[in-house]
């Protein structure tokens, strides 16, 4: 049974928001049909956290208009941290609120055969290529009520495409400026490595609006073919007030690997789901996430790997610090399906809280169902360690200084990982001012 769900967009607005952006028959289908079937589904259950009053769904605009950027000079000065302003050195795509607002990639990689493009470009000059992979593989508009309403309301996203046996060394990097309060983000983001090819792409959700009564629902595909390297990095600072959704999900072909490094730093009350799904003999999934709460904010994240494979590795780790009143939930799952022989499910997940009104849950979770595999799990809850802070001190470090470099080294396993030294320094920076 589901509750009935008034949205404030129908049927016509997103067959003519398709028309709009020029849409292939196909992406325009997908869209009424992921609409027709969204009051049918129920919405996500994340464990230990009620998300029934929570609005997902309530919006009163859809698109916003932004201007594009001429240059990069144009930038905020938040964005322009971020990113190498020489636009030559740069594989770079930048979204301003909905808007495609700067594109650079380089000819060399053009020549190569690589694609890298907003959605909605994607969908006109590549369809046929993004049909193939675009909610076919990872995620499925039918999974339940928050991935039917993204699959109807897609307002932005990326398409990154590399070809067989290209490796691309410099990270491709995106941007999702968010600087209108008014702006709610459906962006699809969809990664795509062909067998024997690897890549490493960084991207960045930032708000330079404090605070936003609005929402995100953010999907994220990794298609990682036979022997495939995918290196995902992602930092997200959405402004308070924006309830946020987001889920990232991979599959692995055969000897395929994918790695993520998250940042998940959002101010406003967040679901999260990453989910890797070992699809391919002697494939490696490879997650680390770094969370801090503070205020009042409400954050849920479920880090899944899933072994179908033989001889296939899943290790998460997450690290979590929580202050104030926040509460931030982990549930790390490691699943081995029957058949999955010689594969091996580790996971660590710690939080560390600050406040005695903080609230930190860590719940490792291994699902077997296959004899012959090794796995384990490790979870701690607790406080700074006083032995820490005691050497620290006794060195002649003050209290709170002393306090800062436990966390930071608390938190360097996943924050070390990020590729791209000016996102691990904003990545840093956020910890320290959060944290503060």
């Amino acid at each position: 049974m589901t509750t009935e769900t008034t949205l404030p967009f129908d049927k016509g607005f997103v067959s003519s928001f398709s028309k709009e952006k020029s849409e292939p028959a196909w992406f325009e289908e997908l869209r009424l049909k992921a609409l027709e079937h969204f009051h049918e589904l129920p919405m996500p259950r994340p464990d230990k956290t009620k998300i029934d009053k929570w609005n997902f769904t309530q919006f009163e605009q859809h698109t916003v208009k932004s201007a594009p950027y001429t240059s990069l000079a144009e930038l905020p000065e938040e964005v322009k941290a971020l990113v190498d302003l020489d636009a030559a050195k740069q594989n770079l795509y930048i979204q301003r609120n909905q808007t495609p607002a700067f594109i650079s990639l380089s000819e060399d990689l053009k020549a190569k055969g690589v694609v890298f493009t907003d959605i909605f470009t994607a969908a006109r000059e590549h369809g046929d290529l993004l049909k193939k992979y675009y909610m076919t593989q990872a995620i499925n508009a039918d999974e339940h009520r928050l991935t039917a309403l993204h699959a109807a309301f897609v307002n932005g996203g990326a398409f990154l495409y590399v070809p067989k046996n290209i490796e691309i060394v410099e990270p491709i990097q995106a941007v999702f400026v968010h600087d209108n309060a008014e702006a709610n983000l459906f962006n699809h983001v969809l990664v795509v490595a062909e067998d024997n090819s690897s890549l490493t792409y960084v991207e960045n959700y930032i708000s330079t609006v404090e605070e936003s009564n609005t929402l995100a629902n953010i999907l994220t595909e990794v298609i990682a073919n036979t022997n495939a390297k995918v290196q995902y990095g992602a930092v997200d600072t959405l402004a308070k007030g924006i309830t946020t959704y987001v889920n990232r999900r991979g599959v692995t072909g055969r000897d395929s690997r994918i790695e993520w490094a998250l940042g998940m730093m959002n101010e406003g009350n967040t679901i999260s789901e990453n989910t890797t799904n070992l699809l391919g003999d002697g494939s490696n999934g490879d997650t680390k996430t770094v969370v801090v709460g503070r205020g009042e904010q409400t954050q849920n994240f479920t880090t899944k790997v899933v072994h179908f494979g033989r001889h296939t590795i899943g290790n998460i780790l997450n690290h979590g610090v929580v202050k104030d009143n926040a509460t931030s939930i982990f549930n790390g799952i490691g699943k081995i399906e029957h058949g999955a022989s010689k594969s091996d499910a580790e996971q660590t997940s710690r939080v560390l809280m600050l406040s005695e009104k903080a609230r930190g849950d860590a719940n490792p979770i291994l699902l077997i169902d296959e004899d012959d595999v090794m796995a384990g799990h490790a979870a701690s809850v607790g406080r700074v360690d006083p032995v820490q802070l005691y050497y620290l001190m006794s060195r002649g470090i003050p209290k709170k200084e002393a306090e800062r470099l436990v966390i930071h080294g608390f938190l360097a396993p996943v924050v070390n990982q990020l590729p791209i030294e000016k996102v691990k320094q904003q990545l840093v920076e956020v910890i320290e001012r959060k944290v503060r």
